[in-house]
């Protein structure tokens, strides 16, 4: 295992060398994602929240990492989904991913400045309004994904019919994500990974309203998010199948066994005592199963038994690859909904393989689920990065 010290050596040397640092026209340090992807993207804030926890005394970085969203946020209470290192922003699609409200309270929690949580409950509260006033058009009470893009899911599968299986472009300009595209035939969509967002936004939101004292709020703020998990259970629970589906806009449900079904668990929409039976039987009948999720080199984007696992890209392609992301994401739920064997497996499953491409590719975004194979999409993919240390560190080799 020395080579894994040496690689994480490396790891920390390029962290804090190249990718702790300050954007054009800013001025504090934020976590920047990798050279393909110069910037920051929502769905990234994670990355920051888990470098502060792996280096004591860089909660500033995940602070900033927050803020850098909110002061990017328009007046009428979009968040950007990404912010490049030149300073440009896009609001061309939504691009959550994980909660932004529940991260922003997890790194609130580090050092508990109650400044810090007003900001974000304000601004928090505020994407909430952005999201149902813009994303509810089919009148179910559940946001809708518009264009690929908005899941952040690339090229996958779960996208086809979209008319805009990236994002809205007019004459090669990207438009705002509160524009439905007039020629659009398929969309919008109800996209069960969105609404796990949303409900995991509105517990953080509560547990924010009760710790500034505001006890009659956080209960609208609970009394918000059981609404989104009944509809979720109404409208995208196959019971069947023990699956959770997307919906087209006339509520038939789109049946592709994607990693959608990690988001009811990373954003507690499965409560482990209230709903024991139905995570027993997702987890045994497709994550835990071998012709679907547990892979040789977990977890893929799309089960190997779907129709939809297929390589519509040879590389970024969220129908067919195991994406570090899904890693990163799985030290959110695994432990607490008690799968740590099975965090621990992935874990060294996912060290073995990068040390052992370590010379062809450095610590990409994604790998082969039966062959372990890396694509060539970004090196020094800082969700790599960082599963790798937490991995070295539980597993005690650093």
């Amino acid at each position: 295992m020395e080579n894994v010290k040496e690689i994480v050596k490396t790891i920390e040397k390029r962290l804090n060398g190249i990718h702790i640092g300050v954007m054009d026209g800013e001025s504090e340090p934020v976590l920047l994602i990798s050279a393909d992807y110069p910037g920051v993207w929502l769905e990234h804030v994670y990355d920051s929240l888990m470098y502060a926890r792996l280096y004591e005394g860089n909660e500033h970085i995940a602070e900033n990492t927050v803020r850098l969203f909110i002061k990017h946020q328009t007046p009428e209470g979009q968040l950007p989904a990404l912010v490049a290192k030149n300073g440009s922003k896009s609001y061309n699609q939504i691009q959550e991913c994980v909660s932004f409200a529940r991260l922003a309270y997890d790194i609130y929690s580090l050092r508990k400045d109650k400044a810090f949580l007003r900001e974000i409950y304000n601004a928090c509260s505020r994407w909430d309004e952005w999201l149902c006033r813009n994303r509810m058009t089919l009148g179910k009470g559940l946001i809708e994904q518009f264009v690929g893009f908005d899941t952040g899911h690339d090229n996958s599968s779960r996208a086809d019919g979209l008319t805009y299986r990236g994002n809205y472009r007019v004459n090669g300009a990207g438009m705002n994500a509160s524009v439905f595209p007039p020629d659009e035939k398929t969309a919008p969509l109800i996209a069960v990974d969105m609404n796990c967002n949303l409900y995991a936004s509105r517990r953080a939101l509560a547990r924010m309203a009760r710790e500034l004292g505001c006890e009659e709020s956080a209960k609208v703020w609970e009394s918000k998010a059981r609404e989104i998990k009944n509809r979720l259970f109404e409208y995208c629970l196959d019971r069947d199948d023990a699956f959770f589906y997307d919906l087209n806009k006339d509520m038939t449900k789109r049946k592709y066994l994607s990693c959608t079904v990690f988001h009811l668990f990373m954003e507690r929409v499965l409560d482990p005592t209230e709903d024991k039976a139905l995570i027993d039987e997702i987890y045994d009948r497709h994550i835990n199963n071998e012709k679907e999720f547990k892979t040789p080199y977990p977890y893929p984007s799309m089960a190997i038994c779907d129709k939809g696992w297929r390589l519509n890209s040879a590389f970024n392609c969220w129908s067919y690859f195991s994406q570090g992301l899904i890693a990163l994401r799985a030290t959110l739920w695994m432990d607490e909904y008690g799968y740590s064997s099975d965090l621990d497996r992935l874990c060294e499953i996912w060290l073995k393989a990068w040390t052992k491409c370590y010379d062809k590719v450095k610590l990409g975004q994604e790998l082969h689920p039966i062959t372990g194979e890396p694509s060539k999409a970004s090196e020094w993919y800082s969700s790599c990065m960082l599963f790798y240390i937490y991995s070295a560190r539980r597993l005690h080799i650093i």
